[in-house]
């Protein structure tokens, strides 16, 4: 049971900035401990302030370099800076890397920069829903920008447009055939491009994949789909309102390109408020919010009301074709949910 004291001995220093705080209240909600509900309904309503930040890529691409560098540039501009690192966790011994803050040695000391590493637990989207919490927790901590790191596999890229304000996907050259690897789903979501590691061969061939793919894209909400034909319109915000993805050219390891990428994540914030799309944003958000606590709740609420040993016994029915899985779950709803 969640006690006033101990959640008010957290959020009063939190707020405060005492970084020892910060790290207690990520890992209560990472833990789900018994106070971390209370905690985030306390913590709530210093929240709305951050504006969060995806990167995401296919491995290889550099994210994690350029995460680094990106928060050097905003660090300069003197700006705070929280960083969640998502890693993958094994599916056979439940671990993972955490290896981010390894990589990222070089702010340790900033007392204007903050790295939490996370373990994906599994999820299948690569973001944990601890992530989301996290990030209110920074956010009520009042770092300016917080950018988000995911493992960058799967579903993960798309999950990180609902997470973040500013999505940034990471390409780089030489992974391969660009016009292949790069997804319809990646162009969807991506408010910046950044082509790292540019200093390789075939950095130019990347930028014209992506150019290409842009114009053959069907437009989305908020997105622009350039004119075919003879050039392609600027990025930025367009005239008819939409947002075109700017492509970026970055050398994370020298820190080439990163004040640029920083620039056009600050215009992409600027469009978003103009245009009011920051709030439309802010409720997509929370809707997903929602819908992942609903779902966490009820399925933890039906798996309670079961007898020990269900769930085994009508796996073992299905996996001997007894009844498909549809009925079964038909059945468990009707007996012991939603009627």
């Amino acid at each position: 049971m969640a006690t006033q004291d101990s959640v008010t001995g957290l959020v009063e220093p939190l707020l405060a900035g005492n970084r020892r705080a910060l790290a207690r209240a990520i890992s209560q909600v990472e833990d789900e401990a018994a106070d971390s509900h209370a905690l985030l309904a306390a913590l709530y309503p210093h929240t709305g302030r951050s504006h969060i930040v995806g990167v995401t890529g296919a491995p290889g691409t550099g994210k994690s370099t350029l995460v680094n560098a990106l928060a050097r540039a905003f660090r300069g501009e003197g700006k705070t800076v929280g960083i969640i690192a998502v890693d993958p966790t094994s599916p056979f011994s439940g671990g993972a890397l955490l290896g981010d803050r390894v990589r990222m040695r070089d702010l340790a000391g900033d007392p204007g920069v903050f790295i939490r590493s996370m373990a994906t637990r599994g999820s299948l989207g690569g973001l944990a829903r601890a992530t989301g919490d996290a990030l209110s927790v920074l956010d009520a901590a009042g770092f300016d920008r917080i950018l988000v790191e995911t493992v960058g596999v799967g579903q993960a890229e798309i999950d990180i447009a609902a997470a973040a304000h500013t999505t940034v996907v990471v390409e780089a050259p030489g992974l391969g055939d660009e016009v292949q690897a790069i997804k319809a789903g990646v162009l969807e979501i991506a408010d910046v491009f950044a082509v790292n590691k540019a200093d390789r061969d075939g950095a130019d061939h990347t930028m014209m994949a992506l150019q290409m793919m842009q114009g053959l894209a069907p437009a989305t909400q908020g997105h622009h789909r350039p004119a075919s034909g003879h050039g392609h319109a600027e990025p930025g915000a367009q005239g008819d309102g939409s947002w075109l993805p700017p492509i970026v050219k970055t050398v994370a390891v020298r820190g080439e390109g990163v004040a640029q990428l920083a620039g056009w994540i600050e215009r992409h914030r600027e469009y978003l408020a103009a245009t009011g799309q920051l709030s439309r944003r802010e409720e997509a958000r929370a809707a997903n919010t929602l819908d992942h606590i609903l779902r966490d709740r009820l399925l933890a609420e039906l798996t309670q009301r079961l007898p020990d040993g269900y769930l085994r016994q009508v796996a073992g029915e299905i996996a001997r074709r007894e009844h498909d899985p549809y009925s079964v779950v038909d059945r468990i709803l009707s007996a012991y949910g939603c009627p």
